[in-house]
C-alpha cells in the first residue's frame, strides 16, 4: 500500500489561522469529490471555527478516564477503520493522555500514513524539537510539546500561514483567540510584539530553509547542472592576502541589495604540503564574514579556477567576487589568471566581479603557494629549451643565414638562458644539449656535419655548452633557495601565529584542529589519546567528517609523548611537512590540557563561592538569629520565675511570643539551608503531576487569614513540578507580598493557563520596585530599599528562584497596573490536558 501525503500548515504563533486555512482546504477537497473527515479538530469555543466545521464528517472521539476525569483523544482504530482518503489531524505536536494508543499525536499520525491515508495537520513554530532553546530565549518559556524536526520536514508539503504581529495582537484583544479574562495577561506575556515578531522571524527563516533544501533535491535528482538564481548566492574567492577584507565587505553590500542574499567565503589550497596564506589574516577574514552573516569555506584544490567554479556551481551561486590580479604587467605571459580565467569559464548564468583594490597590480604575494618553479613555467621551460633552438635554427639558415658563428652561438646561450629562468636546469641542460648539437651541424665549418675543422670552434661550443650549465645551475639554486626561504617564512609566520593564540588563550581545540586541517589541506584531524598501552583509544576532539578513531587508519599520525596522538586523514604529508605538524601536534596537547585546568579551576571556583555564600550566611544571620532566641528565652525565663504571679492572659501571651519566636527560626533556618542547597547545586526536585489548588492553599499557612484572596479555577490543568518545593516558592513570594502590601488591602493569588505554561501571579500594591531594581531582589542578602522591615536577611525571593529554576519554572516581576509589585510563577503543565483548557497550538483567523 502506498504511503500517505502529508500536509502541514504552519504558523509563527497561536492565532494566525493555521486550524482555519485547515478547514478551508477540507471543504474545498469535499467539493472536488474528494472522501475528507475530520479525524480530531478543537475548535476551543471559537465561533468562526466551529463554524468551519459544519458539513464535515467528524469521527467519534475516544474517551479515557484519568485522575478522575474524562478526557476525549483521536480514535486511531476508528480513522484506519473508516480509512478515508484525508483526514484532519490538528495539533501534530500535542501529548496523548496516558493509556492512549501512542504516546504522542505525531506518532497515530505516522500510522495513518501507513495505512495509505493522507493528513492534513497544523504545527506551530516554537514546537519544532531544535528551536526549543530559541523559544526559550525569545519568550522566556520551555515548550514542554514538541515535535521531532525530522517529521515536518518529510511532510510532502508545507504551506506557512502568516500574520503580522500587530494584526494578531488585534485579534486577540477582539476576543477571536482567548477569553476576555484571558486577554491581558496574553497580551502583556507570550503576545508581546517583539515575541511575535521574532516567531515570525524564524518561522519564515524556517521554511525558506526547507524550500531550498526542496530545490537542491530537486536539482540533484533531475541531474540540473545550471545555476537557477533563485536568491542571491554571493562567492567570495580569497586568497589570504589583505584584499580579501575589502572583497567581503563589497559582497556583503552586494548581498544586502537582494532578497535573502548569502556571501560565502572560500579560500582554496592546494595538496602539495603547507598552504602559503597567512593564517593570521585567513583568521582575520573568518571573523569578518561570520560577523557579517556569511560562511567560511576550506577547499582543496590543485586547479584554483576549477576549483572555484564547482564550489560556486555546487553551492547554486549567482555571483562570484574576485579582486583584481596583482600580477605585474609582464607577469601575464605565464597565463591570464585566475580571474580571467574563471569569468571565461563561468557561462551566462554566473556573474563576476573582479574588484579593484590597494594590491593591485602590486606583484604576487609574498608567500606563493609555492616557490618551486610552476606546471606552467616547467612545461613553457621545455618547450623554450626543445622547440626553440629549432625555430631559432630555422630562422638563422633561412633568414639571416650570414650572421656569424659568435653570433650564432650568443643567440643560442639567450635561448639556454630563457629556458633556464622559465623552467630550470633540466629544461637548460637540454637547451645546451640541443643548441651545440645544431651548432655543430649547421653552423660550425664543415657544415653538415658533426667534425669541427677549426680547434678555435670546439673551444668556443665548450664555452657554449659551461655557460648554458653554469646559468642553469645558478637558477635552479636560486630557485631551490627561494623555496626554501619561502617556507621556512610560512612556517615561522604559521608557529608565531599559532604560539601567539595559545599563548593569550585565544584558540579552542576544536579551532586549533580546524587550523591544521585548513593548513595541510586535510579532510579532517583528531586528537586520540588513552590512558596506557591497553586501552583503547578515545577522541578528545575532531573536525572535518569522518575523523580517525585509531592512528592506525590515520594517512599522518604525529604522537604526543607516550598516550596521545594527532591522528589527519586526506592525504600523506611530506616529510617537509611533519615539523611544522609536530609543534600543531605539542600545541593541541597543551591546549587540551589547559581546557581540563579550566574545568577543574571553574569546579575549585564553585566550591569556593560556596564556602563564601555559607561564611556570608553565617555572617549575615547572627543577628537575624539572635532576636528571636533572645525573645524566646526572655518568655520562658518570665515564665519560669516564682517572683511573679502571671495572669493566664499574660501566660498566653507569653507562649504566643514563644511560639512566633520559634516559628521566625524556622523560617530562617530553612531558607538558610535551602540557599546552602542551591548554591552547592544539590537540590533535585522530585517532579509530579500536582494539583494547584492543593498546594497554594496550603502555603498560605504563615500569613494572617485575611491578607490573601485566592482565585485559582478548578479547570486548571495539572502541573508539572515537585509539591514540597512549589509550597516553599508560593510560600516565601506571599509572605514577603504581605510584608509589603498595606495592611486593608489583600495580596492577590491569580492562578491561570497561558499557552504552554500555567502561571501563578502574586499581585500586592504595595511601592514596588523601580524598573533596575526588579532582578536585583532575587539575589541573596537583598531587601527592598535595604530596609531592616520584618524578619529574615533576604533569602525568601532567591529561594524562591531557585527552587522555580529547579522545576523547569521562571520567576520574574513586573509593575502591578496601578501601582505595586506582580510577581509572576510560570509552571510547566503536566503531559495531557483538561477539558476545556485554552490550547494554543490551533488558532483561526479572524
Amino acid at each position: 500500500m502506498a504511503r500517505g501525503r502529508l500536509r502541514i500548515y504552519l504558523g509563527a504563533a497561536p492565532g494566525v489561522g493555521k486550524t482555519y486555512a485547515m478547514l478551508s482546504e477540507a471543504h474545498r477537497r469535499i467539493e472536488r469529490g474528494t472522501d475528507c473527515v475530520v479525524a480530531f479538530v478543537e475548535h476551543h469555543d471559537r465561533p468562526r471555527t466551529e463554524v468551519m466545521l459544519h458539513g464535515l464528517e467528524e469521527i467519534p472521539r475516544r474517551e479515557l478516564e484519568y485522575r478522575g476525569a474524562v478526557f476525549t483523544e483521536m480514535d486511531v482504530d476508528a480513522v484506519l477503520a473508516r480509512h478515508p482518503q484525508v483526514a484532519l489531524v490538528d495539533e501534530l505536536p500535542h501529548t496523548n493522555i496516558p493509556g492512549s494508543r501512542n504516546a504522542k499525536r505525531w506518532q497515530d499520525v505516522e500510522e495513518l500514513l501507513a495505512a495509505g491515508i493522507d493528513v492534513v495537520s497544523t504545527v506551530n513554530i516554537q514546537h519544532l524539537e531544535s528551536l526549543g532553546d530559541v523559544v526559550e530565549s525569545i519568550t522566556g518559556v520551555r515548550q514542554q510539546e514538541t515535535v521531532p524536526d525530522e517529521v515536518v520536514r518529510r511532510a510532502d508539503q508545507i504551506e506557512l500561514v502568516d500574520m503580522s504581529p500587530q494584526a494578531l495582537r488585534r485579534r486577540m484583544a477582539h476576543g477571536n483567540i482567548y477569553q476576555p479574562d484571558k486577554v491581558d495577561a496574553a497580551l502583556s506575556n507570550y503576545f508581546r510584539p517583539g515575541n511575535l515578531t521574532a516567531l515570525r522571524e524564524l518561522a519564515l527563516l524556517w521554511v525558506a530553509d526547507r524550500v531550498d533544501e526542496y530545490l537542491n533535491e530537486y536539482r540533484s535528482e533531475h541531474q540540473v547542472s545550471k545555476i537557477w538564481g533563485s536568491r542571491e548566492r554571493i562567492v567570495v574567492g580569497l586568497t589570504g592576502g589583505p584584499e580579501g577584507r575589502t572583497l567581503i565587505r563589497r559582497a556583503a553590500r552586494l548581498a544586502e541589495k537582494g532578497a535573502g542574499g548569502e556571501v560565502l567565503a572560500v579560500y582554496i589550497s592546494r595538496s602539495d604540503g603547507l598552504t602559503s596564506a597567512s593564517p593570521k589574516e585567513l583568521a582575520v577574514q573568518r571573523t569578518l564574514v561570520e560577523d557579517l552573516g556569511g560562511t567560511f569555506h576550506h577547499v582543496v584544490g590543485e586547479d584554483v579556477p576549477v576549483a572555484l567554479l564547482d564550489f560556486a556551481r555546487g553551492v547554486n551561486a549567482t555571483q562570484i567576487v574576485l579582486g583584481v590580479s596583482r600580477r605585474r604587467s609582464w607577469q601575464y605571459v605565464f597565463g591570464p589568471g585566475v580571474g580571467a580565467t574563471v569569468a571565461r569559464e563561468s557561462g551566462p548564468d554566473l556573474d563576476v566581479h573582479l574588484i579593484t583594490h590597494a594590491e593591485a597590480g602590486k606583484g604576487r604575494l609574498p608567500l606563493g603557494r609555492s616557490a618551486r618553479l610552476g606546471r606552467s613555467r616547467i612545461i613553457w621551460g621545455w618547450l623554450t629549451g626543445v622547440l626553440g633552438p629549432v625555430l631559432l635554427t630555422w630562422l638563422l639558415t633561412g633568414a639571416a643565414p650570414e650572421v656569424g658563428l659568435a653570433n650564432d652561438m650568443l643567440l643560442y646561450l639567450a635561448l639556454t638562458v630563457a629556458a633556464a629562468l622559465l623552467g630550470g636546469l633540466f629544461p637548460a641542460l637540454a637547451s645546451a644539449a640541443v643548441g651545440s648539437l645544431l651548432l655543430n651541424w649547421f653552423f660550425t665549418p664543415p657544415v653538415h656535419t658533426l667534425t669541427i675543422a677549426d680547434p678555435k670552434n670546439i673551444v668556443a661550443i665548450a664555452i657554449f655548452v659551461g655557460v648554458a650549465v653554469s646559468v642553469a645551475s645558478v637558477v635552479d639554486l636560486a630557485a631551490r633557495r627561494t623555496q626554501q626561504a619561502t617556507r621556512l617564512r610560512a612556517e615561522s609566520e604559521i608557529l608565531s601565529f599559532l604560539a601567539g593564540n595559545v599563548l593569550r588563550g585565544e584558540t579552542s581545540l576544536e579551532a586549533l584542529l580546524e587550523r591544521v586541517r585548513e593548513t595541510f589541506g586535510m579532510e579532517s584531524v583528531a586528537l586520540l589519546e588513552r590512558a596506557d598501552d591497553v586501552t583503547p583509544w578515545t577522541c578528545a576532539g575532531s573536525v572535518g567528517p569522518q575523523p580517525c578513531r585509531t592512528p592506525e587508519n590515520a594517512d599522518v599520525d604525529m604522537p604526543v609523548g607516550d598516550h596521545m596522538t594527532l591522528a589527519l586523514s586526506g592525504r600523506v604529508l611530506p616529510a617537509s611537512d611533519r615539523r611544522v605538524l609536530a609543534a600543531f601536534a605539542a600545541q593541541a596537547a597543551v591546549v587540551l590540557d589547559r581546557q581540563r585546568l579550566r574545568q577543574e579551576a571553574d569546579q575549585a571556583k564553585e566550591l569556593a563561592e560556596g564556602n563564601r555564600i555559607r561564611t556570608a550566611l553565617l555572617a549575615a544571620v547572627s543577628h537575624d538569629l539572635r532576636t528571636p532566641l533572645a525573645g524566646i528565652k526572655a518568655s520562658v525565663s518570665s515564665l519560669r520565675s516564682d517572683d511573679v504571679e502571671w495572669s493566664e492572659e499574660d501566660r498566653a501571651e507569653l507562649l504566643e511570643a514563644i511560639e512566633a519566636g520559634a516559628d521566625r527560626l524556622d523560617l530562617l533556618v530553612g531558607n538558610l539551608l535551602d540557599m546552602s542547597r542551591l548554591q552547592t547545586g544539590t537540590v533535585t526536585p522530585i517532579v509530579r503531576e500536582t494539583d494547584l489548588d492543593e498546594v497554594v492553599p496550603m502555603a498560605l499557612g504563615g500569613v494572617p487569614e485575611d491578607s490573601v484572596e485566592l482565585d485559582i479555577p478548578e479547570t486548571l490543568p495539572m502541573v508539572h513540578v515537585d509539591k514540597g518545593l512549589l509550597e516553599r516558592v508560593v510560600a516565601n513570594v506571599v509572605e514577603n507580598a504581605v510584608k509589603y502590601s498595606p495592611a486593608d488591602t489583600p495580596v492577590l493569588v491569580k492562578a491561570s493557563s497561558i499557552a504552554d505554561r500555567v502561571e501563578v501571579r502574586v499581585v500586592d500594591r504595595g511601592p514596588g520596585v523601580p524598573d533596575e531594581a526588579k532582578e536585583r531582589i532575587f539575589e541573596p542578602f537583598q531587601r527592598y530599599g535595604d530596609s531592616p522591615r520584618g524578619a529574615g536577611v533576604g533569602l525568601g525571593l532567591a529561594v524562591a528562584r531557585g527552587f522555580a529554576e529547579a522545576m523547569g519554572g521562571t520567576l520574574t516581576a513586573e509593575d502591578t497596573p496601578g501601582g505595586g509589585l506582580t510577581m509572576v510563577l510560570s509552571l510547566p503543565p503536566a503531559p495531557g490536558r483538561r477539558p476545556g483548557r485554552p490550547d494554543l497550538s490551533a488558532a483561526v483567523t479572524s
